[in-house]
């Protein structure tokens, strides 16, 4: 083989060996860019439900601190209303007991009401009856008669409660029963002494009973 050749023959092997090398570097290089690829495309997903998630928190807090503020705006609108509708009906309960004490047949059941009341708790001896001034003396004379009735424990020697009455220019409807300084107080004013008992009252039976509309100052 010539020289010429042999330079040939060595040029080939030598560009052989670099072609080699360089596809060797290129297959590495292609190996190294497709595992960058996909590493950079799994934190990109990975980046993505991170994103994703710390979203949906953060919306799902906004929810709850909206249903938060809801909540709490729902029990203050309940208040609001709970408290109009206390003070509407304690402005319309002296209205209504002055209406039932105009009425005779809920005016004798007051009196009678008050008379057990008074026969519960008032030792047996002479009672003086305080009441309105419009009271008839025919509905006086029906309660002393029905007082007459009752069990010997709670009669005098004679064997009848003695009732006298006396009308009262300060009691605008009612009555009240006073023995021995014990007093039963079934007038107006004693039955509107004590306000919270009355709303607590009324708040067992709201809550007890569908809710019903009061009326408004302009209908009464």
């Amino acid at each position: 083989m010539s020289l010429e050749q042999q330079t040939h023959a060595l040029l080939a092997l030598v560009e052989d060996d670099r072609a080699r090398q360089c596809s060797a570097l290129l297959g590495d290089a292609r190996s190294r860019a497709t595992a960058l690829l996909r590493q950079a495309h799994d934190d990109a997903r990975l980046r993505m439900r991170q994103t994703f998630a710390e979203q949906r928190a953060r919306q799902q807090a906004q929810i709850a601190a909206a249903q938060a503020r809801l909540a709490t705006q729902r029990r203050l609108q309940a208040q609001h209303h709970t408290a109009a509708l206390l003070q509407r009906a304690w402005a319309l309960l002296p209205i209504e007991l002055l209406a039932l004490w105009q009425q005779p047949a809920s005016r004798a059941a007051w009196a009678a009401q008050v008379l057990d009341q008074a026969r519960a708790c008032l030792p047996a001896g002479a009672w003086r009856v305080l009441h309105a001034p419009d009271w008839p003396l025919a509905e006086q004379q029906a309660l002393a008669a029905s007082a007459a009735v009752c069990r010997p424990a709670e009669t005098n020697a004679d064997g009848s409660l003695r009732l006298s009455f006396e009308a009262d220019p300060a009691i605008r409807a009612g009555l009240k029963v006073v023995a021995n300084g014990n007093v039963v107080d079934g007038t107006l004013a004693g039955l509107l002494a004590d306000r919270a008992e009355f709303e607590a009252q009324l708040l067992r039976l709201l809550e007890a009973a569908p809710l019903q509309t009061i009326p408004s100052e302009s209908a009464s």
